[in-house]
Parts: C-alpha cells; sequence; structure tokens
C-alpha cells in the first residue's frame, strides 16, 4: 500500500522571503526535496480569508501581489504554477454539504507562493487554492481538514501557509534581530507540547488558553490554516517541526509536518 502524503504548515512570514537565502527558505527547499514528488498542492493560506469557501478552479492561477511598500523586485517574481480543475471538482465534493464556490479570479496570493518558490522551486506542480470562510468557528475548519483526508491518499500535498504566533502590532520593523517576546515563546511551546501528545481540542478552542493565545493569535486568519493540517493526522503519522524560529519577535516561523 502507498504510504499517504505528509501534510505541511508552513509559517511564511515576510514576504520578502520569497527572494531571501535564509534558515526559513533552506528548511522550506528541505521539504520539497524530502517528500515525496505530489501530483497536486491543495494549500489554504491566511491570505484568503473571505466570507464563504471558495475554490481555485483556474487553470492558469495568477501570481497575487497581495502586499504594499516592498522592493520593486518583490512584485516581478511570478510563480506560474499551472491549477487544476479536477482537483478542485475533487475538493467541493469531498467538503459537501459545506457549500464551496468555484473561483476563476483569485489565484495564488503570497502565503502560497513565497513558500511553494522554495519547496518547488521548478512552478511545474499543479496548485489549487482553499478560501478560509472568516465566518466560521475554528471547530468548522477543523472538521472541514479532516474532510480533506482522502486527498493524502491521492498524491496530493495540502498546505497550510500562516503563523502560529503572528502579531504584527508587536513587531519589530527595524532591521535589529530581536530577542522573541515572552508570551510568543510560552505560547508557541504549548502548541508543540499540545500537538505532540496529540490533544488537538486546546488547539481548536485556542481562546481558552489564556492571555498568551490572545497576544499571539490577535486575529484567526494566520492560525486557521493550522487546524486544517493537524485535522488531517492519522495514528501513524509523527509530527516533525522542521523550520524553527520568531522573526521581529512576534512572528512564529514554526513549520508542522505530518508523515
Amino acid at each position: 500500500m502507498t504510504k499517504p502524503m505528509p501534510a505541511v504548515f508552513f509559517g511564511h512570514g515576510n514576504p520578502m522571503n520569497a527572494l531571501l537565502d535564509n534558515s526559513y527558505t533552506r528548511g522550506w527547499a528541505a521539504i520539497g526535496q524530502e517528500v515525496p514528488r505530489p501530483s497536486a498542492v491543495l494549500s489554504v493560506s491566511a491570505h484568503w480569508y473571505i466570507s464563504g469557501t471558495s475554490v481555485t478552479t483556474m487553470t492558469t492561477p495568477r501570481t497575487i501581489h497581495d502586499f504594499g511598500g516592498f522592493p520593486p523586485e518583490l512584485y516581478r517574481v511570478e510563480y506560474p504554477a499551472p491549477g487544476d480543475p479536477a482537483l478542485a471538482d475533487r475538493v467541493r465534493s469531498l467538503l459537501a454539504p459545506i457549500s464551496v464556490d468555484p473561483d476563476g479570479d483569485w489565484g495564488l496570493d503570497h502565503g502560497t507562493w513565497t513558500v511553494l518558490r522554495h519547496v518547488f522551486p521548478g512552478a511545474d506542480i499543479p496548485v489549487v487554492q482553499l478560501a478560509i470562510d472568516k465566518r466560521q468557528p475554528a471547530k468548522f475548519h477543523f472538521d472541514a481538514g479532516k474532510r480533506l483526508s482522502p486527498l493524502r491518499d491521492e498524491g496530493v500535498l495540502i498546505v497550510g501557509s500562516g503563523n502560529l504566533v503572528h502579531n504584527l502590532h508587536a513587531y519589530a520593523w527595524g532591521e535589529r534581530a530581536v530577542e522573541p517576546y515572552d508570551w510568543a515563546v510560552r505560547f508557541e511551546d504549548k502548541a508543540r507540547e499540545l500537538l505532540l501528545t496529540g490533544n488537538d481540542g486546546p488547539l481548536i478552542a485556542y481562546e481558552t488558553l489564556g492571555r498568551d493565545a490572545t497576544l499571539s493569535i490577535p486575529t484567526p486568519d494566520h492560525y486557521l490554516p493550522l487546524l486544517y493540517v493537524i485535522a488531517l493526522r492519522r495514528e501513524s503519522d509523527a509530527i516533525r517541526f522542521p523550520v524553527e524560529g520568531v522573526d521581529g519577535g512576534s512572528v512564529s516561523m514554526l513549520a508542522v509536518r505530518l508523515g
């Protein structure tokens, strides 16, 4: 029997990582070299956070430069991976009775392409994005992730892209390296402990984890992609953290790999 495809949550951080050679981007590249070559990638990105559930259906998704104030060379980057309408249809079928709108406009936002540019630099693997319905509670997203589990047996690499800790109000925007905030370290440590023990309940009900969680997750958009990934866990899956670090004191770059 073929082993199921791994699933990975990426802490994507600053869009400039698309152009940089650092410990994070080298870690992403290593993941791409280690995982079996997928038939396609299904990405759940923090940056497609809308009122509803949609999936991209186009054959040639555009590269979306959904940010401002960065150097011109970043806006010139293209990630010309093909789409996969058949996978989009499969996602819609698996998520039923959730209503999933086919989307022919969105494309690949920076939560997806800035990471995949390092993971699969050839841009030759089809990529489909699934939107996050911002109206729904965390449990909805965890349950949706569970419905997608058969894709792991069909050669699809499911990725979530966000950040476990993502507080831009506390972010140190200067060039000088800063130490992570104590609350960011405590929350990441607690999340790691829960992940390693398979205790998903508190991760779903993250608001119950106290002030450290409140500071680490001031808005849910960057956190919810993690729930799609951990919902895919099977009994035989090892949990690994192939990329680590905290950027600017308040953005966790932790990657979480299942399988």
